[in-house]
C-alpha cells in the first residue's frame, strides 16, 4: 500500500509498505477519507512527529479484514475510527470524563499507524458504525466535531446565549457550526485571515471581526461594552487567549481549545475580580462520536462550508499543511488516498 510517511526536518515522503495484517481483535480498514488535524501540523511542520511515523487520524472507510476473535463487525462496513477505550474504573471514568481516564497514554504519543494511507489497521472496539445515509466524505468529519461538541459541554452555554470564538480554522469553523445547531444564534467569529473570516459568516458567525477589534480595558475590573458569556480559544495562539478573556462578562467561561506551544499570560486578577472560569476540552464527551454522527446526519450543518471543495491525493499532503498553516485554506482538507480511475 501507499503511505505518507514523516520522515523529520519537516519533510514527508509517500513510500510503499506492506498493508498491515490485523491481528485477532483488530480490523482492517480500507481508507476513503482522512482529514487533516492541526495536530499534523505541530507534528510536521514544528517537528514534533516521529520519523517513520504514519500521521492522520480523522478518517472514514470500510472494512477490508476482521480478525479472528472479532464480532459484530462486516467486511464493507462504513466506519470511523473513534476514541480508544477508557478503563472504566478510574475516578475521571465514573465521573462520565472518559478523555482523562488514567490509563490513557501522552497527548500526541498515539499509534505510528496513522490514516494517511491505503489501509489502516485498528482494534475492533474503537471502531464506530457510520449511520444509514451518511456518506463517507461527511463522516469523516465525526472526530473533530466530537471535539467541538466537548468543547460546548465545557462551556455550558445555553440558548440566547452571546458567544465569541477566535480563530476561524476548521475547527473553530466546526464549532461556530456546531453552536447554532445547539440554538447559540449571536456568535462573534475573531479572525486574521480574510478567506476564514468569510467562511465563519457562512457557516453561522453573526458578527466577524479582526484581532485587532478586540479591545482589552487597562484595568482588570473594567468589563467591556458588550462582553461575552463565554469564548472558545481555538487558535492556539497566546494573544487571542489573552483578548478572549477580557471579552467576558462577569462570571463568564474561557474554554481552551486550540493547541500551541507558545504559553500566554493570564491576569489572574481579571479572573479572580469577575470570578472568570477558564478551562480546557480535550478530546471528547462519552459518547462523542455517535453525537457527532448523529448531528451530520441530520444534515442541519453546512457540510459543504465546513469542508474544503477539493480533496487532496496523498501526494498532496505537505502542501495543504502549508496552506493550512497560512491561513490560504479555510476548511477542514480531506485527503483521499484512493485515486480516481
Amino acid at each position: 500500500m501507499r503511505a505518507v510517511v514523516y520522515q523529520g526536518s519537516r519533510k514527508l515522503s509517500l513510500e510503499e509498505r506492506p498493508v498491515p495484517e490485523p491481528g485477532g481483535d483488530e480490523v482492517l480498514v480500507e481508507v476513503s477519507h482522512c482529514g487533516i488535524c492541526g495536530s499534523d501540523l505541530h507534528l510536521v511542520l514544528e517537528e514534533m512527529g516521529r520519523p517513520g511515523s504514519i500521521g492522520g487520524h480523522e478518517w472514514s472507510g470500510r472494512i477490508a479484514a476482521v480478525g479472528s476473535r472479532v464480532q459484530g463487525w462486516r467486511e464493507g462496513e462504513l466506519v470511523v475510527g473513534g476514541p480508544s477505550p477508557s478503563c472504566g474504573e478510574c475516578h475521571a471514568c465514573l465521573a462520565g470524563r472518559p478523555s482523562l481516564c488514567s490509563g490513557r497514554g501522552e497527548a500526541g504519543m498515539g499509534r505510528s499507524e496513522g490514516a494517511f494511507a491505503d489501509y489502516v489497521r485498528v482494534a475492533a472496539d474503537e471502531l464506530v458504525r457510520v449511520p444509514d445515509g451518511l456518506g463517507p466524505r461527511e463522516a469523516a468529519l465525526a472526530e473533530p466535531l466530537a471535539v467541538a461538541l466537548h468543547a460546548i459541554t465545557r462551556s455550558a452555554v445555553v440558548p440566547g446565549a452571546r458567544a465569541l470564538v477566535t480563530g476561524a480554522g476548521p475547527l473553530g469553523l466546526l464549532l461556530i457550526a456546531a453552536l447554532r445547531a445547539r440554538g447559540v444564534e449571536a456568535i462573534t467569529a475573531s479572525e486574521p485571515a480574510p478567506r476564514r473570516r468569510e467562511r465563519a459568516g457562512r457557516v453561522g458567525a453573526t458578527l466577524l471581526v479582526e484581532p485587532d477589534a478586540l479591545v482589552t480595558p487597562r484595568m482588570p475590573f473594567t468589563i467591556v461594552d458588550e462582553p461575552y458569556d463565554v469564548a472558545f480559544e481555538c487558535s492556539g495562539n497566546p494573544r487571542a487567549m489573552e483578548s478572549a478573556l477580557a471579552q467576558l462578562r462577569r462570571t463568564g467561561t474561557l474554554v481552551i481549545v486550540g493547541t500551541g506551544m507558545r504559553r500566554p499570560k493570564l491576569d489572574h486578577n481579571r479572573v479572580l475580580l469577575n470570578e472568570l472560569v477558564v478551562t480546557g476540552a480535550y478530546c471528547y464527551d462519552a459518547g462523542g462520536f455517535e453525537d457527532a454522527l448523529t448531528l451530520l446526519a441530520s444534515r442541519t450543518l453546512p457540510t459543504d462550508a465546513l469542508i474544503e471543495p477539493g480533496d487532496v491525493p496523498l501526494a498532496g499532503l505537505e502542501d495543504a499543511l502549508h496552506g493550512l498553516a497560512a491561513g490560504e485554506l479555510a476548511g477542514k482538507v480531506m485527503v483521499v488516498p484512493k485515486e480516481a480511475p
